[in-house]
């Protein structure tokens, strides 16, 4: 599923949360409907991810991102929120062991379990 932010601009995130309601001919969601943007960083979009989509996903106004990237000891989350006046992003945590949230929705995830002993 992508994001249709504009006309040329229709990004595909890793893992998106929307409250659109479920329509199965639909391929991409407006901004407004989208809750959470994840992008899983890999050497491959490292660029991409960091510098290109994170601001086009605040200029349409997307109020929660998380990059989620892979360090030696496991995964770490960035979670940023939208500043409205400004429309970029700030830094609201970065979360190593654990992920505990209250926006845009309560989640607690265990991010040690998520891979194997390394």
């Amino acid at each position: 599923m992508t994001i249709r932010l504009d006309a040329r601009n229709r990004p595909e995130a890793d893992v998106l949360v929307s409250s659109a309601p479920y329509d199965p001919d639909r391929t991409w969601f407006e901004p407004g409907d989208v809750l959470l943007v994840v992008e899983v960083v890999s050497p491959e979009s490292a660029f991409r991810d960091r510098t290109v989509k994170l601001p086009k996903y605040a200029a349409a106004g997307i109020r929660h991102h998380w990059l989620v990237e892979d360090e030696a000891t496991g995964p770490v989350v960035h979670v940023y929120e939208l500043d409205e006046p400004t429309r970029a992003y700030t830094s609201t945590g970065v979360f190593r062991d654990s992920l505990h949230v209250p926006v845009p929705f309560e989640i607690d995830i265990d991010l040690a379990k998520l891979v194997p002993d390394r």
